[in-house]
């Protein structure tokens, strides 16, 4: 009889050890069950929006507004006269670019390309949160008159859903 008081005394302790142990695993689970299903979203410091800046475009799902809210244009300015070439300047969220560039369209009002470049990142694109870019665009053809300068978020997908684009009033003399 020792011995069966005995087994069911280790068999009970046993049994309060793994509920114990189920306890403390369901608490450490109940505590991050929030992180595992809700999508985060990185918080960009540099946010900027005028009223003469068109944001058009999708995000990925897991943001709730467009990247290109997060861009900012700093040079040329919007409705700023500009040479048959100028320089660009501006931010970027880090999602905006891929391997440091995206490009960069001018288009006339009848949306006839007439310049490319590409944006390049000024520090660590890979590193997330806002990153400081430039580029240097000339005029394919020679032509004045009010057009539109273009970012595009650099999509190597190619899914619309990953498409973003910011577009800047620019007038060319």
């Amino acid at each position: 009889m020792a011995t069966r008081r005995n087994g069911t005394s280790s068999t009970t302790i046993l049994v309060l050890i793994i509920l114990v142990l189920l306890v403390i695993i369901g608490i450490l689970v109940w505590k991050d069950f929030p992180a595992m299903f809700v999508p985060t979203k990185a918080v960009d410091t540099h946010v900027v929006a005028t009223s003469s800046t068109k944001h058009i475009g999708t995000t990925a799902a897991s943001s709730t507004e467009p990247l290109s809210a997060s861009v900012t244009v700093t040079l040329p300015h919007s409705g700023s006269t500009v040479g048959q070439s100028f320089d660009i300047a501006g931010v970027a969220p880090n999602g905006w670019y891929f391997e440091a560039v995206f490009p960069i369209q001018v288009r006339d009002p009848n949306d006839n390309l007439i310049a490319t470049a590409q944006g390049q990142a000024q520090s660590d694109w890979t590193i997330n949160g806002p990153v400081a870019f430039k580029a240097a665009i000339t005029l394919n053809e020679k032509y004045s008159g009010p057009a539109d300068l273009i970012l595009l978020r650099d999509n190597p997908s190619g899914l619309p859903e990953n498409s973003d684009e910011v577009t800047v009033p620019i007038v060319i003399k």
